[in-house]
């Protein structure tokens, strides 16, 4: 173990502040920070010499607690902003740091409320001078959508850093301190500058338009295994490798504001003997756009790739991608896209088409227009 990793070790308070090696702890900003008159724990004055940096809170396991610092069983969404930035007094030394609460939900649970809700806030925060950047925490079973919905609207070039965690705030081992000090640090760098929207978790830096998750348990859970990592940052020093992939921010043609409705799009698994009654279905159902996680290179049955097609020429848009981990869908490859009148999806997979298309489709229906996207972004 390296010098920096032992003077660094001090970092690994856990949130809530109440598991070290199976150790009851009061938090650690309880000893630093002096409490106010109300009681309450009194935030340090900013420094002039740092960044400033807003912390936007949506709940994910990184906010959750569980009954036992070994129980596997745990709530989502339990502990508020203010306390995730006591925890983790170290952070403070990084950037001048402020909370604000988003929602607190697990989030299997995120919506277009709360998408609509942070991206508008977070376009807010970026617009004002004093802001350097933003850090979301949130969970992980659905961040890799968030972040690149948000890399498509955010409109500024200012760093907006993910983070999240696999294990509550209250276990044993809880991973979310370090990932939450790390995204601070990055959120921090001057040269996350014009990288998109990053996820930061387990010491790997991710671009919004390339992490997926991979595992329903493990710590090391993000992937992108098609374009590689953004960079690494290991106890708050990072290591940049190269730049984001596709348009995004400034460059982007996609906006929200409060009054955005996202259009419905479903997403389903071809499977082998598939029909065509689910993709009639979510026509029926209102759907506007539907993306299938196809087999190998975007494939599915005849018959289901003839009702595809034949949504299409109502206009409800079919998106060809795969439910196959790594590899691009290719244009008129063992499907004839031009005929067919569908979009391949190239290098995004089926929730990150998802996330496209919504927001394609709220300037367009024109598949040749939708697929000149999926080329760009």
């Amino acid at each position: 173990m390296s010098m920096r990793h032992l003077h660094s070790s001090s970092v690994l308070a856990p949130i809530a502040g109440l598991v070290i090696l199976g150790t009851a702890m009061a938090p650690i900003a309880v000893a630093q920070q002096q409490k106010s008159a109300a009681g309450t724990v009194a935030p340090p004055p900013n420094d002039p010499r740092l960044p400033n940096v807003v912390v936007l809170a949506t709940g994910g396991t990184i906010a959750g607690a569980a009954g036992s610092d070994v129980q596997s069983g745990y709530t989502s969404g339990q502990v508020g902003v203010e306390q995730l930035l006591n925890a983790v007094p170290q952070a403070r030394k990084l950037a001048n740091l402020r909370g604000e609460q988003i929602s607190n939900i697990g989030s299997q649970d995120m919506n277009d409320e709360v998408w609509i809700k942070l991206a508008t806030r977070v376009n807010e925060l970026l617009a004002m001078p004093d802001v350097t950047g933003v850090v979301i925490t949130h969970g992980t079973d659905t961040i890799e959508e968030t972040a690149y919905f948000l890399n498509l609207v955010v409109k500024s070039d200012k760093p907006v850093v993910m983070t999240a965690s696999m294990r509550p705030s209250t276990a044993l081992s809880a991973d979310g301190p370090l990932n939450y000090y790390n995204a601070v640090a990055i959120a921090a760098d001057p040269n996350a500058k014009g990288r998109g929207v990053l996820v930061v978790v387990n010491d790997w830096i991710h671009g919004a338009a390339s992490l997926t998750k991979t595992s329903t348990t493990a710590v090391q859970t993000f992937m992108s295994p098609l374009s590689g990592l953004i960079g690494t940052v290991a106890y708050g020093t990072p290591e940049w490798y190269r730049g984001p992939v596709g348009k995004h921010g400034l460059t982007s043609d996609f906006s929200v504001d409060k009054a955005t409705v996202l259009p419905r799009v479903d997403i389903i698994m071809a499977t082998e003997n598939m029909d065509g009654a689910l993709i009639n279905a979510a026509a029926g159902a209102g759907a506007k756009g539907i993306v299938i996680a196809g087999v190998g290179n975007g494939n599915m049955t005849d018959i289901a790739l003839k009702a595809l097609s034949a949504q299409a020429q109502k206009g409800v848009v079919g998106v060809r991608s795969s439910r196959v981990t790594t590899g691009q869908v290719g244009r008129n490859v063992e499907v004839n896209d031009d005929k067919m009148g569908t979009v391949a999806s190239l290098g995004l997979n089926p929730q990150k088409s998802r996330v496209l298309l919504r927001l394609a489709l709220l300037k367009t229906s024109d598949p040749k227009t939708i697929q000149r996207y999926f080329d760009e972004y």
